[in-house]
């Protein structure tokens, strides 16, 4: 990674490079004035709080559950005082200096994570996500920050903020959508339903971030494997959703099972523990008798629990 006197020098090469001696002073002043007025903010993609926006108005501000942090969170999973975000400031010479953000550890119990890999102290960049017990931020930094929340904010009508797959409420426009499509056009479209097998005992026995890991990584290992076209979506807790256009049953009962044997084969591991995962899968397929989104859900949710009572780690369909 670049660190900041990398950047000056980059910075400063390139100046010298592309511009007469007039215009490199006027690029420097431009640049640290830019950089000095640049504002940075929290956006929790992920919590109790979602969509609160959170200025980093100071040097340094503290992220904990104590009630004298910069931003509390009231949560178990976090440290009294878990994480600094600070600004790291290099001079430039004649009274001038720019500076960049960082975030530091402060020793927590479950740890600061940025990007999803776990941190001491890094620079934070545009864009990054930074979790702190189970509450997940978006850091924002540039001149058009109010552009960028309110995309922030629109993504998350239609994304969850943990496994960043689609959410329910994307999923149910999607479903009516694909029903009008598929009755209009007489074309074959199917719904497969899964769940997490015995995923109340996972959190009870490795704890809630364990839990948060698990449906995060298992929605990119489904993601990355299925098509394009179809529609994957966290429909509530454990429970998941791939709409299916275009698709006969037999060919989604196939895609299923081999959803199954991934999961099944994919090993899990946090913090140390090995984590044994399986899913129970139900399919269904549009029929002349189904007539809205709700009741397509439920024939596919019988099947998922036809497949729970027959000893999981199963497809019914």
């Amino acid at each position: 990674m670049m660190n900041s006197n990398d950047r000056i020098n980059n910075y400063t090469s390139l100046i010298e490079d592309d511009y007469e001696e007039k215009t490199q002073i006027v690029e420097e002043k431009s640049l640290i004035k830019n950089l000095k007025n640049t504002k940075a903010y929290l956006i929790e993609i992920y919590g109790e709080n979602l969509g609160k926006k959170t200025e980093i108005e100071t040097d340094r501000a503290i992220i904990g559950r104590e009630a004298r942090c910069n931003i509390v969170i009231n949560s178990n999973s976090v440290s009294r005082k878990h994480a600094m975000i600070y600004k790291k400031y290099i001079d430039m010479g004649n009274h001038n200096s720019m500076h960049s953000f960082w975030i530091r550890d402060l020793g927590s119990t479950n740890g600061t994570y940025v990007g999803d890999q776990p941190i001491n102290d890094i620079e934070l960049m545009n864009g990054d996500t930074i979790k702190v017990g189970s509450t997940i931020f978006k850091f924002i930094i540039g001149s058009d920050v109010e552009t960028a929340y309110f995309e922030e904010i629109y993504n998350m009508t239609i994304v969850d903020g943990l496994t960043e797959i689609h959410n329910k409420r994307y999923f149910l426009e999607s479903l009516e959508k694909e029903i009008s499509r598929a009755k209009r056009y007489e074309r074959p479209l199917c719904l497969i339903m899964f769940d997490i097998d015995f995923f109340k005992k996972i959190n009870d026995t490795y704890g809630h971030l364990t839990g948060d890991y698990v449906l995060k990584k298992m929605s990119q290992v489904i993601r990355d494997s299925i098509r394009r076209e179809e529609i994957f979506a966290r429909y509530g807790g454990e429970e998941f959703a791939i709409i299916m256009p275009e698709t006969p049953k037999k060919s989604a009962v196939t895609l299923a099972e081999k959803v199954r044997q991934l999961i099944e084969t994919t090993i899990f591991s946090f913090e140390g523990h090995v984590v044994p995962v399986t899913i129970s899968l139900g399919v269904a397929d549009l029929n002349k008798s189904i007539s809205s989104a709700l009741e397509l859900i439920a024939f596919a949710d019988k099947n998922l629990y036809k497949a729970k009572h027959s000893g999981r780690n199963c497809v019914i369909g």
